[in-house]
C-alpha cells in the first residue's frame, strides 16, 4: 500500500539516508558531504516551524512501511515579498524511480501549498542532466523560468541550476486575501 503524510520524527533516519545517496552520487543537490541525521532533523523543524509541509510517502503495510521518498517546500526567499512563494524539493529513494510515486508526492505538496495560499512554486533542478526532475516538474505543470549555466562545481564538472515554476490557484491575476 501507497501512502503519502506528514513525516515524523521517526522517518528521520529514512528521509537522511535518501538524501546522502543523492549528496554523494548525483548532481540533484549541490551539496557534497551528507548530513548527520541530526542536520536533516534541524533542517525539517526549519520547516515544520514556518508552518510548510514536509511530507514522505510509503510503500508496504501501515506497521512495516518503507519511506520510499520525501518532499518539502521552504520559502523562495526569506524577504517579506515572497511570502507568497515557495521552493519545493523532492528525493526519491533509488528503487522507487519511475514507479510514478514522485508524481504522486509533488503533487500532493502542491496540493497542501495551495491550501496555504501559496500562489508560485518553484523549483531549482541541480544539473540540466537531471531529466527524470525535470520530467517530472513538467508533468505537474511547471515550466521553464531559466538557466544558471555552471553555477555549481560538483563531480569535478561545472553544473547549471534549472529553474522551473508553477502558478498556484490565482497565481498573480488578483491580490492575495
Amino acid at each position: 500500500m501507497i501512502r503519502i503524510r506528514s513525516s515524523t520524527a521517526q522517518d528521520m533516519p529514512e528521509i537522511t539516508a535518501i538524501y546522502a545517496h543523492f549528496v554523494l552520487h548525483s548532481t540533484a543537490t549541490f551539496e557534497t558531504e551528507a548530513p548527520s541525521e541530526q542536520d536533516m532533523a534541524t533542517r525539517r523543524q526549519d520547516v515544520l516551524a514556518k508552518k510548510l509541509p514536509y511530507l514522505v510517502i510509503t510503500q508496504g503495510k501501515a506497521d512495516q512501511s518503507e519511506v520510499m521518498g520525501f518532499a518539502y517546500a521552504n520559502w523562495f526567499k526569506p524577504r517579506a515579498a515572497y511570502r507568497f512563494s515557495a521552493e519545493n524539493s523532492i528525493y526519491l529513494h533509488r528503487d522507487a524511480a519511475g514507479k510514478g510515486l514522485g508524481k504522486l508526492l509533488l503533487a500532493e505538496l502542491l496540493t497542501q501549498l495551495e491550501r496555504l495560499g501559496i500562489r508560485k512554486v518553484m523549483a531549482v533542478i541541480g544539473g540540466s542532466e537531471n531529466l527524470a526532475s525535470i520530467g517530472l516538474h513538467k508533468a505537474l505543470g511547471f515550466t521553464p523560468a531559466g538557466l544558471i549555466e555552471g553555477a555549481g562545481w560538483k563531480q569535478e564538472r561545472w553544473l547549471d541550476l534549472v529553474l522551473m515554476q508553477r502558478t498556484l490557484g490565482l497565481g498573480s491575476s488578483q491580490p492575495p486575501v
